[in-house]
């Protein structure tokens, strides 16, 4: 049960005087409900999904959960500190919307804040979709709930896959084709020599984004300023993916078959081929996946001069 639930993932954080058109809690939040229901109020313990917008001053965007595929299912805890974020939640219901304004100097108490973190506020726009409440249930009868409820989420989110998919093609009007394992792809630049195959290690350049145009990761220096990518660990420049080693995830695997030396290509991947029903850090279950790849170079390779510092991104989901 305790792996269903993701706990709400925003720290104690302090809340700073009142700020024009907001209003202040008895622990001091400062908060503005725009869509005030009448159903009961969140509770400790509750079980809640809520999509959550973190701007900072500059109104420039940190977190969205719209963007990374919805609504998240979060577990009340209990308020640690007077005034924190948490606090909010008691004048929330299903339905409401609300901005809370977090103080920045409440939040990096013991430190410098980080560059993203600008002004003097943390603003959080909270839209509650869905309240289950604990009340008087055992706790059995509460996760059977709360269970039944995910689980009938994700077979939504699955059945859902194939409409998202053939609406972003229509959309883009691409002309793709499609193998019998559910991959897409369209050849965009046609390249030169024989077609990679297993055994061979394939130079890539690659962008991935989701099918709403969201970049989450790419090994191009413009493509990462662009999407205003976070950097990384890895240095800007090709990757390198032995084919047949089950290093990456399973579209990138088949559709680098499909490819020689100098080919561009858009690979358009169900889930089924990506992270499946369990997604990953930054990526919900049942994602399909859009990846721009340009094969830089096709060489044989023995195993022996692979460095698995620079292997593509899409590891297998992990097997439980």
């Amino acid at each position: 049960m305790r792996k269903i639930f993701m706990f709400l993932a925003l720290a104690a954080m302090g809340l700073a005087s009142c700020n024009g058109g907001y209003q202040t809690g008895e622990s001091g939040i400062l908060y503005r409900i725009y869509t005030g229901k009448t159903g009961p109020k969140i509770k400790e313990g509750d079980f809640v999904t809520a999509n959550i917008i973190v701007k900072n001053d500059a109104d420039s965007i940190i977190s969205n959960t719209y963007e990374k595929g919805g609504a998240r299912p979060l577990l009340v805890a209990k308020s640690s500190t007077k005034g924190d974020v948490l606090s909010a939640l008691p004048l929330l219901s299903e339905g409401d919307s609300a901005t809370i304004k977090v103080s920045v100097d409440s939040i990096f108490k013991s430190g410098p804040k980080p560059p993203i973190f600008k002004g003097k506020y943390i603003t959080y726009t909270v839209k509650i979709e869905k309240l289950i409440p604990k009340g008087t249930q055992s706790e059995m009868e509460f996760e059977t709930k709360v269970t039944t409820f995910l689980q009938a989420e994700q077979l939504a989110l699955k059945n859902a896959e194939p409409a998202k998919i053939k609406k972003y093609i229509g959309d883009k009007k691409l002309n793709v084709a499609k193998t019998d394992s559910g991959l897409y792809y369209t050849i965009t630049q046609k390249g030169t020599g024989p077609l990679a195959i297993k055994g061979d290690l394939v130079v890539v350049n690659y962008t991935g984004s989701l099918l709403n145009g969201k970049v989450f990761d790419t090994n191009i220096k413009e493509d990462a300023e662009k999407a205003k990518l976070p950097a990384g660990p890895r240095p800007y420049m090709p990757v390198r993916v032995p084919l047949g080693k089950n290093r990456v995830m399973a579209g990138w695997e088949q559709g680098l078959l499909l490819l020689n030396k100098g080919a561009k290509a858009t690979l358009i991947i169900p889930s089924s081929l990506a992270y499946g029903e369990h997604g990953n850090e930054t990526l919900d279950p049942f994602t399909p996946l859009v990846f721009n790849i340009e094969v830089i170079d096709i060489m044989h390779s023995n195993g022996e001069d692979v460095d698995p510092t620079r292997s593509a991104p899409g590891l297998p989901p992990a097997k439980k």
